[in-house]
């Protein structure tokens, strides 16, 4: 914006031409998938004249399209402020609000939408969706009792369910996970097959009890000669989990991991589910999994892991999953020296790593608190604090990571929860570590995937970068709710 026009408020047709021609250019790094430089040029169209709705609308969905929820839902309401009239405005905002839950000012938002244009068939699809959402939602709480609910693990019956004569896939020896059950059902599943009810019940069964007896921060100790492999969200994408495998070797007594249990149902996330809980079994320390920002009914509704799992098995084993995923740890702590979360730090500066143990995680992810920030929010290159781009969580600096590091005597933190180029990126002064291990997320990103290794003498982190994996042509979010095709 020129100095003249910002003291008079009057866009110049220079800056206007100069606004628009940014605009051009944002929409077709947009047109690209290369969100990231779509934002910049439409923030540089919005410098320059702040006055056109369309800019902030535009740049609401690149914003959406990376995830940064919190962004999008100001840019759109910014948006709707400057031009009432602004039909997509109200749509962008719709989808901001889906995505953080908030169903009911996303219905708002659809009737808008379906009033100015009640011809337009998509929006009357998304208003009665998000309307069914609701009225599922309320069914929901007003038929569950919290305090006389049963377990879905003490309602199962696994001596009534026989195995077929028909099915020829894996089957447990004792009733135990082995290691040629491991490779036999990797390879099963390769070929797009599913594991019997049984033996998935079983293991859910086996999995839930195990993680029920840890605390919410895991402490894990590497000897001094022994490799550790950290993980970092997969989102699902089984196919690149294997070529981890392959990579790296399968999880085991002498080469164990950590690893992020993230899934979107992008394809096979049920499958990759299944995988990394049976890996546990393996060898109690082979391999390690942790909650992250997914693992909530909300989130697995949306992104359509809830979907698969009812598709493929029943509504009570979704169910069941949820109870495992309520039972996750938040967090590891890596020889006392490092420690690993899936989203990030806090808006507080006195969190020790005793309170984290403490946090009472048999539930549903909470909207604020240590819980909710461990699993939501994000580094920032500046000082200090901000409201988190996703609308959950906080935005932390170099500085809080230094402060936090100090009091609780640790060297750096790894973290997952954003789409990284190469697959990681080493910020705060080599203190906050970001590892992404989904190539081509989304089937659209390009991005590459990596994972971390560390020995337990030095702890010092070492990175291997790889490309997305072919896979059956499954389109990403099969599962997932209609309103959230936008994503993908």
């Amino acid at each position: 914006m020129s100095e003249n026009a910002e003291i008079t408020g009057v866009i110049s047709p220079e800056d206007a031409a100069r606004a628009e021609k940014f605009k051009e250019e944002a929409n077709e790094y947009f047109k690209n998938k290369d969100f990231t430089n779509a934002i910049e040029l439409y923030t540089k169209a919005i410098e320059v004249n702040p006055t056109v709705a369309v800019y902030y609308g535009n740049r609401s969905f690149a914003y959406l399209k990376t995830e940064c929820f919190g962004y999008a839902l100001t840019d759109a309401s910014k948006a709707i402020e400057l031009d009432k009239n602004y039909v997509k405005g109200y749509y962008r905002r719709a989808a901001a609000h889906m995505s953080l839950g908030k169903f009911k000012q996303a219905l708002m938002d659809y009737k808008t939408v379906t009033k100015a244009r009640p011809n337009d068939k998509e929006s009357m699809i998304k208003y009665t969706e998000c309307s069914k959402i609701l009225k599922m939602l309320a069914f929901e709480k007003a038929i569950s009792v919290e305090e006389n609910k049963k377990n879905i693990a003490d309602m199962i019956n696994l001596e009534a369910m026989a195995i077929e004569d028909e099915y020829t896939g894996p089957k447990l020896e004792d009733e135990k996970v082995t290691l040629q059950f491991m490779q036999d059902l990797l390879e099963w599943y390769r070929k797009e097959n599913k594991l019997h009810r049984k033996y998935a019940y079983k293991i859910l069964l086996d999995v839930k009890a195990w993680f029920m007896a840890q605390p919410s921060l895991v402490d894990i100790t590497i000897p001094d000669d022994s490799k550790f492999t950290i993980c970092g969200d997969i989102h699902g994408q089984y196919y690149d989990l294997l070529n981890i495998f392959e990579l790296n070797g399968l999880p085991s007594e002498t080469n164990p991991y950590v690893s992020f249990i993230t899934v979107d149902a992008l394809y096979f996330s049920l499958h990759f589910k299944l995988i990394k809980i049976n890996l546990k079994f393996i060898n109690i320390n082979s391999k390690l999994c942790y909650i992250g920002n997914h693992e909530s009914i909300t989130m697995n509704q949306m992104y359509g892991f809830d979907g698969e799992v009812k598709v493929k098995y029943s509504a009570q084993m979704a169910e069941l999953f949820t109870e495992v995923y309520n039972w996750l740890p938040l967090a590891h702590s890596l020889n006392n020296r490092v420690l690993v979360m899936h989203g990030g730090l806090f808006s507080r500066d006195d969190v020790t790593l005793k309170e984290i143990r403490e946090i009472d995680r048999n539930r549903q992810p909470p909207e604020e608190g240590l819980m909710c920030e461990l699993l939501w929010s994000d580094p920032q290159p500046q000082p200090g604090r901000a409201p988190s781009k996703r609308g959950v969580g906080v935005q932390f600096g170099p500085d809080v990571t230094q402060n936090f590091l100090a009091m609780n005597n640790l060297d750096y933190i790894i973290r997952s929860h954003e789409v990284k180029n190469e697959g990681y990126e080493v910020g705060h002064d080599g203190k906050c570590i970001t590892v992404f291990s989904a190539p081509n997320y989304c089937d659209t990103v390009g991005n590459q995937g990596a994972f971390i290794t560390l020995n337990g003498k030095d702890m010092e982190p070492h990175f291997t970068s790889y490309e997305g994996a072919p896979h059956p042509n499954v389109r990403p979010m099969v599962y997932a709710n209609s309103l959230l095709k936008y994503m993908c």
